[in-house]
């Protein structure tokens, strides 16, 4: 069932392109327009590209569902974990988890992205039956999945964004993304050990692009069970500070996990350095 699932979505991934995209690769989606016909220019925040994507692409998430037998549910809440719940209309009890992810490119480093951030670990993801900022608990997904957009930013030099133009004038806005690519991974596959922003507690994932493409993260021989126990006990669990007598520390990394509940590190999956280019 979840092969199966994650097969067609990873088929549907690959047409997404050509429906958000113009012939020469840009992004198709310009701007915003008011009652009086202006264009105002799209920041190029990540967070404004996330939404206007996924609002651009319900017709053919829905599209999906609907084909393959499933209802789509969408988080009643900005903040709720995932983003698109599919449930099987014959089966309600077979439900995958869908969360729409986009990152950059980083041109100063070849083959690397920024990164995505893949959801929360914290009490949703601790306590499998809460219901707390989740649309259904997550033991009740057969399949957590990223649905990833990989895309080049502009360069700030083509995007005014004070600039007002009108509709007649659209030709002339440059795109704030360009070269958009689309992929379907369970998110574990594609997760590193390290947290994915700032102060908050959210999953990290790895940022070398061929590794994201193949699902070669940390974890990929240690199995989902492990990423699982891992990110469940990540700035919790205590562990013994290095060369230190009887002091411990919250655990931060994945090496030490598995040294303190006795699984070889060698298990790690090593991620490639990110190295600048040089001048």
């Amino acid at each position: 069932m979840k092969d199966d699932f994650l097969a067609k979505l990873k088929e549907f991934a690959k047409t997404l392109n050509d429906y958000v995209s113009t012939n020469s690769g840009d992004w198709s989606i310009k701007g915003f327009i008011d009652v009086d016909k202006n264009i105002y220019t799209i920041s190029s925040d990540t967070k404004i590209i996330s939404k206007i994507l996924e609002i651009q692409l319900f017709p053919k998430f829905k599209e999906f569902a609907e084909s393959n037998g499933y209802e789509l549910v969408l988080a009643e809440k900005q903040n709720w974990y995932p983003d698109i719940s599919f449930v099987k209309k014959d089966d309600p009890s077979v439900k995958f988890a869908v969360d729409l992810k986009t990152t950059y490119r980083l041109v100063d480093y070849d083959g690397f992205c920024n990164g995505f951030t893949l959801g929360s670990h914290g009490e949703y993801f601790r306590v499998r039956t809460s219901s707390k900022n989740i649309q259904f608990p997550y033991a009740e997904y057969k399949a957590h999945i990223c649905l990833g957009v990989l895309y080049t930013r502009a360069r700030a030099a083509d995007i005014d964004e004070t600039e007002v133009l009108e509709l007649s004038q659209i030709d002339k806005i440059s795109s704030v993304i360009t070269d958009l690519f689309f992929f379907a991974e369970e998110k574990w596959k594609i997760s590193s050990d390290k947290g994915g922003s700032g102060n908050t507690a959210n999953i990290g994932s790895i940022n070398y692009i061929k590794d994201l493409l193949a699902g070669n993260g940390v974890f990929k021989n240690l199995g989902e069970n492990v990423f699982d126990d891992y990110w469940m006990n990540q700035g919790v669990l205590r562990v013994p500070k290095e060369n230190s007598a009887g002091e411990y520390k919250k655990l931060t990394k994945l090496s030490e996990f598995l040294e303190f509940t006795g699984k070889s590190t060698k298990l790690i999956n090593p991620v490639k350095p990110k190295k600048k280019n040089k001048a």
